[in-house]
């Protein structure tokens, strides 16, 4: 009968001893894990476009963002496109210019929310002389990125322009294509 009970407080003890070291092991490695660095944070991407025919237009969007945490990413991105236009009598063409703030939300690994407010200038071809204007857009939607390292992926998104005006040069839904690569 006494051995039962010693070997029943044995092993209680010494069960009680491993969840305490498992413990003590499981903060250290959390005390001694390096925090990332700022630029282990960034990542730089963006879209290219190009159409070609009737109606030509090519893209340039540059982007950068952070990772705030590991579902939450913000970034700023830089618009140019060349918009030519050419049909019967209509010859247009224009430079746009814009800018934009931009924020994700990944549900899971691969799957995104996406909000942006876009700045865009460029020129409206309703009067003549033709004159330059000032496009807002807000724009929402989801994505999904297909990645090809921890911090690098291909993503597409598929948007939609909540504040739609006749100078706005595309028309909803939007879909883009383009690539983050993490640094």
């Amino acid at each position: 009968m006494n051995r039962r009970k010693f070997i029943l407080v044995f092993t209680l003890l010494i069960a009680v001893l491993t969840s305490f070291a498992q413990i003590d092991d499981s903060t250290m490695l959390r005390k001694h894990e390096p925090k990332p660095k700022f630029w282990d944070k960034v990542f730089i991407g963006g879209g290219l476009g190009a159409q070609f025919g009737e109606q030509t237009v090519i893209n340039i969007s540059p982007v950068v963002g952070y990772r705030i945490t590991e579902k939450i990413h913000a970034g700023i991105g830089v618009t140019y496109e060349y918009f030519h236009y050419r049909r019967d009598f209509y010859d247009l063409e224009t430079n746009i210019f814009g800018g934009s703030v931009f924020g994700r939300y990944y549900f899971t690994k691969n799957l995104f929310g996406h909000g942006e407010f876009e700045y865009l200038n460029l020129e409206a071809f309703d009067y003549y002389p033709t004159r330059r204007v000032d496009v807002e857009s807000l724009l929402a939607g989801g994505g999904y990125i297909q990645r090809f390292g921890q911090n690098s992926g291909i993503l597409i998104m598929l948007l939609y322009n909540f504040t739609e005006s006749q100078y706005t040069p595309y028309q909803n839904p939007i879909i883009r294509i383009g690539v983050n690569i993490g640094l």
